[in-house]
């Protein structure tokens, strides 16, 4: 298992459009992905090609229809594709971060809480947890007053801050990255960057799809390229 934190092994998802006969959209086929620990690989490829599919089937969100995705947790290699709800939800707890495009959380919950909830989940004392919440907020330029607001009302660049200090605060060893510049300023994407950065320099495997190309030269060390399946159709990944 040495030399990587996160592979796949030949895996393959199909859609079925039950609104259409039954008929199947395959969208991934046979990819084989290795991540290293302090490596960032920037998913590429066109639009339709699969790069969201294979996002949300290594975070689980989608299953996989054949092959395997291995995860290095707590020492030893995990076939997330055959993980029970109760393993995977360890392994978001402990080893596998996800930042998506998109702030989902409990309403009426604030900003602060929201940050500092998976270090509580953790084991971290509130206060403790609390703090560091801050302190990530505040380094993405998060004004003092928004941390005990719900971010429910908060614009798109401030709730995709909320975001990414809620999934760089545990420091996951394996982050999946969704597009997490997409709605923020120069200032804050300078500021994303430096924590991807640092989350590299600390160990962590990350993946990512960036449609900044400035961003993804910064911190993505090569490309993977998902080519689009003949029979997909471009509206699918």
């Amino acid at each position: 298992m040495n030399g990587w934190a996160l592979r796949t092994e030949g895996l393959a998802k199909t859609f079925t459009l039950h609104l259409q006969g039954g008929a199947r959209l395959p969208v991934l086929h046979g990819v084989d992905l290795s991540v290293a620990p302090g490596e960032c690989v920037a998913l590429a490829g066109p639009s339709g090609a699969g790069k969201s599919t294979l996002m949300r089937c290594l975070y689980g969100n989608y299953g996989a229809e054949g092959g395997r995705i291995l995860l290095r947790h707590r020492g030893e290699a995990v076939d997330l594709t055959a993980a029970d709800a109760r393993l995977v939800r360890e392994v978001r707890r402990e080893t596998l971060g996800h930042v998506s495009q998109f702030l989902r959380v409990i309403p009426r919950v604030p900003s602060l809480d929201i940050v500092a909830e998976p270090l509580v989940a953790r084991g971290m004392a509130l206060d403790a947890a609390r703090q560091k919440a801050k302190d990530l907020l505040s380094r993405l330029n998060m004004p003092p007053a928004l941390h005990a607001l719900p971010p429910a009302t908060f614009s798109g660049g401030e709730q995709q801050r909320v975001n990414l200090a809620r999934g760089f605060a545990p420091g996951y060893p394996v982050l999946l990255l969704d597009e997490p510049t997409a709605s923020l300023d120069a200032a804050n994407r300078d500021v994303a960057v430096a924590l991807i950065r640092e989350a590299k320099a600390a160990g962590a495997a990350v993946v990512g799809i960036f449609h900044d190309t400035d961003v993804r030269d910064r911190v993505a060390d090569r490309l993977f390229t998902i080519e689009p399946r003949p029979e997909a159709s471009r509206s699918a990944a």
